[in-house]
């Protein structure tokens, strides 16, 4: 997938998604959960990465899916074991995905104690863009953040809120596994997430990144 990067394309080809839990204390207490002492992350395969203008699809399997709007970290070069203060060092540049949740399945996980692969992972169910915004470029913590379904608010809180900042993620995440350039870290949402029906529109936007569109079948 190319996405336009400092006015040239960027070819984005992540070996993996990692996409962080409650890392907004409204969004954790709309899923009546509580927030993490350290950060909980689960994985998507980019083989649910969508392009801007793309369309979403809702499974057979499912009766309900949601959206949940994040800020976007593309990584610029590996790392292991990075020191929080030097990780935004390791970030290419931000953009905007949106986690598609398959709601009922992911329930249906809880239940039976089992992973949520099954809820995050069908095609589609990643889109992302419109572009990668340099990292110089931005401070992602003081990023309004917002997502509209058929015009209407949905989401719109800032990413001043956000339990666990962008290099606490990346030092954390990287303790556990070896960030590789490209990979993409979607740093949590915030509260408002909700119901996509076939035939909605979706606009999902970031402070100085832009607006991604999508639509649902």
């Amino acid at each position: 997938m190319q996405l336009p990067y400092r006015d040239q394309p960027f070819d984005l080809c992540p070996t993996k998604i990692v996409a962080v839990a409650k890392n907004y204390r409204a969004h954790a207490a709309e899923m009546n959960s509580n927030v993490p002492f350290e950060p909980r992350f689960f994985l998507k395969p980019p083989s649910a990465l969508l392009a801007p203008g793309g369309q979403v699809r809702r499974p057979v399997m499912s009766r309900r899916i949601e959206h949940e709007v994040e800020l976007a970290v593309i990584m610029g070069r590996r790392g292991r074991d990075i020191p929080e203060e030097e990780a935004l060092e390791y970030v290419a540049g931000y953009t905007i995905l949106v986690d598609v949740t398959a709601r009922d399945l992911q329930q249906q996980a809880k239940e039976q104690g089992m992973p949520w692969t099954i809820a995050k992972g069908f095609d589609t169910f990643a889109p992302v863009g419109p572009c990668i915004i340099p990292a110089a470029g931005i401070d992602p913590q003081i990023l309004d953040i917002w997502l509209k379904v058929n015009d209407e608010f949905r989401q719109n809180s800032n990413t001043r809120h956000m339990v666990f900042t962008v290099a606490r993620l990346i030092a954390y995440i990287s303790r556990i596994m070896t960030l590789e350039s490209q990979d993409i870290i979607a740093t949590g949402t915030p509260e408002g997430v909700g119901p996509l029906e076939p035939g909605d529109s979706v606009a999902a936007g970031i402070e100085s990144i832009g607006i991604l569109k999508f639509t649902v079948v």
